[in-house]
């Protein structure tokens, strides 16, 4: 007699490259400790060298946070590449089956974006951990910068690829796309991917000193984020078409909130350009940073309001996150509350200590701080949790042994 196990992730959906995505994404969480909280003179982020000096020579509280952000990295870095090679081969194997067929003639096609989306906060990732963890980086880092072009240009490859075949096979003929089932904001997803994307190729133009360097930076990002935007757009208009008509489609509630780590991802994007224009004569002010940084959590705020009230009426928390139901759809729940938690940050850190507002480790600048840390751990818990909910394995009924 032998006993099979079973877990909700053997029935696999490309959608599961957002459990990898969202680890990555904490991992950026934990890094934005060392780059607001940590001395880095000369430099656009800190380094190896940086985040040892501080610790030698700082107090308790930014010893913790330098410990707590190194093993934080370290752990959500395993845990993205972990689910990530694992998507990969299911998605292999996933392909050799007529399910995936179906998929590839259906709207869920475009979920196929899911995978440059993940590789793309992959790459983000590792670079991270290179500043982190690895001694004398920064002086070679213009000769990795072109290297980091390439790869992203290939992932970027990759998801205009798949919205080609997408976009290719629905528009080419009438009646491929099914209008009713658009009610949500599932089809943002390839938009996301792009907007990944452009992030990872706007960082050159931030941290290098090479002007031919800067200029293929600001361009290909520009490029992307572009797509990114206009895909977004028409995505967002044509789905709230169908939502009016057809209410929001219960399994894919969470997408209500994609726009949230849209913002964050394009935002650091903007930032970036701007600090990369600098060499090129344009001069961005601190208001303006503090502007651009309102905005753009304004948006997320609205966004967010928005998804909770209609997961909250659909009572989706109460069936996919506390309940016995599943969903590979419930950790697009993750990428908002990451989003948020990094926007904050950027918000208090570049924009309102950076206009002068609010005085650096001041009171105020801990009330709204402590806003990003509280979202923060809670999406290290909603990960956690999601992670038991699919991947654990339950014994079914025994079996004859064969």
């Amino acid at each position: 007699m032998t006993t099979r196990s079973t877990r909700p992730a053997d029935t696999y959906s490309p959608l599961y490259f957002l459990a990898s995505l969202g680890a990555g994404g904490l991992s950026v969480t934990f890094f934005m400790y060392l780059m607001f909280w940590v001395p880095h003179p000369g430099k656009p982020v800190p380094t190896f060298e940086d985040i040892s000096a501080a610790f030698a020579t700082g107090g308790p509280a930014l010893q913790a946070a330098i410990v707590i952000a190194v093993l934080g990295i370290a752990a959500m870095v395993f845990l993205n590449i972990k689910s990530l090679l694992w998507n990969l081969s299911a998605l292999s194997a996933f392909r050799k089956t007529k399910a995936y067929e179906t998929l590839r003639n259906s709207n869920a096609e475009s979920t196929l974006a899911a995978m440059p989306l993940a590789l793309a906060m992959t790459v983000n990732a590792l670079f991270i951990v290179g500043l982190v963890f690895v001694p004398g980086l920064w002086s070679v880092v213009e000769y990795l910068f072109p290297l980091a072009l390439v790869a992203f240009a290939a992932i970027g490859w990759i998801a205009f690829r798949i919205i080609g075949d997408f976009l290719g096979r629905v528009l080419s003929k009438g009646g491929l796309f099914d209008v009713t089932a658009h009610n949500s904001f599932a089809q943002m997803l390839p938009a996301f991917a792009l907007s990944m994307v452009a992030v990872g190729l706007s960082a050159p133009a931030s941290m290098s000193v090479n002007p031919a360097t800067v200029g293929i930076s600001l361009i290909l990002s520009t490029f992307v984020g572009t797509a990114a935007i206009v895909y977004a757009l028409l995505a967002i208009t044509t789905a709230f078409s169908s939502m009016l008509q057809h209410g929001t489609a219960r399994e894919a509630g969470p997408t209500l909130m994609v726009v949230v780590p849209l913002m964050t991802v394009l935002g650091i994007m903007f930032l970036r350009q701007n600090h990369g224009l600098h060499g090129f004569g344009v001069e961005v002010g601190a208001g303006d940073t503090m502007m651009l940084t309102a905005r753009l959590l304004a948006v997320q705020v609205l966004f967010l309001m928005l998804g909770m009230l209609v997961l909250i009426r659909q009572e989706y928390f109460k069936d996919f996150v506390f309940g016995e139901k599943t969903s590979p759809g419930s950790y697009a729940l993750v990428c908002p509350g990451v989003a948020l938690s990094v926007m904050i940050q950027f918000f208090v850190n570049k924009g309102l200590v950076g206009a002068g507002l609010v005085e650096k480790f001041g009171t105020a600048y801990w009330i709204v701080t402590a806003v990003a840390l509280l979202a923060q751990v809670a999406m290290i818990a909603l990960v956690l949790r999601l992670n038991r909910q699919h991947f654990s394995r339950e014994k079914a009924a025994t079996v004859p042994a064969e």
